[in-house]
């Protein structure tokens, strides 16, 4: 193990052993669920680890705290998803209903499209997903949305991009 390594490891043993039990009650605090908040206090910290950049932080609670947030909105979104995935297959007729196995696959596949349009703005998401789940062509998305198809076919083009950056990496 390298010097650098080690001090790594130390700097996120005293972060973790001074601010675990804070950034823990902190979460159930605001999610009222004490497992949730034990697993993003976990993931809040993998998240720092894989940065490797405990040394750089000056006031670690509110770092902390911003990673948690972080955390919070992709778990309330991806819970969002869920619901909405779950609501449109309930409300398929019975002989279309898809296995569990493969409702599993489909909402893995709508958490990586999810994660990569993170950080597009709205209008560009909302594009995105009316071309590609509704099949609506540019100009009823532009419609839709009330700006220009050429907006639209710029949005398309953008989100389509992230799409591909997000599947290379």
């Amino acid at each position: 193990m390298s010097a650098n390594d080690f001090s790594l490891r130390q700097q996120m043993h005293v972060l973790y052993s001074d601010h675990h039990g804070w950034l823990k009650a902190w979460l159930r605090r605001r999610l009222d669920d004490t497992c949730a908040a034990a697993d993003l206090t976990q993931d809040t910290f993998l998240s720092l680890l894989k940065t490797g950049q405990a040394a750089d932080i000056l006031e670690p609670r509110p770092f902390l705290a911003t990673i948690a947030r972080r955390l919070m909105s992709h778990r309330h979104r991806r819970q969002l998803l869920e619901t909405a995935y779950l609501d449109a297959l309930a409300a398929m007729p019975e002989p279309v209903a898809v296995s569990p196995e493969l409702q599993l696959l489909a909402l893995e596949a709508l958490q990586q499209i999810d994660m990569a349009l993170d950080g597009l703005p709205l209008a560009v998401k909302e594009a995105f997903l009316l071309a590609h789940l509704e099949e609506l062509s540019y100009a009823e998305i532009a419609e839709r949305l009330k700006v220009s198809t050429s907006s639209v076919k710029q949005y398309l083009s953008r989100a389509n991009r992230q799409c591909l950056f997000a599947l290379a990496a």
